[in-house]
């Protein structure tokens, strides 16, 4: 488990290597797509980095253990 953050580009690989399709613009923010799944990412005007917090709250709405992820 990364212990403060990832970059949003290790983001976006791992959720293509999931199956997720993106990041498709949507307003304000942009989406990963799988299926009827949208999971909204984070703007990539902001620090780049992205917490580990915030992280775990994108994988439990995109319903992806700690155990998927890791293995991506």
């Amino acid at each position: 488990m990364p212990t403060s953050s990832i970059s949003r580009k290790v983001l976006i690989q791992k959720f293509h290597s999931l199956g997720f399709e993106g990041p498709i613009s949507g307003g304000k923010h942009q989406f990963m797509k799988k299926d009827a799944l949208k999971v909204r990412i984070p703007n990539p005007h902001s620090s780049g980095e992205i917490h580990i917090s915030l992280l775990k709250e994108i994988l439990h709405q995109a319903g992806i253990s700690w155990d998927e992820w890791s293995a991506a």
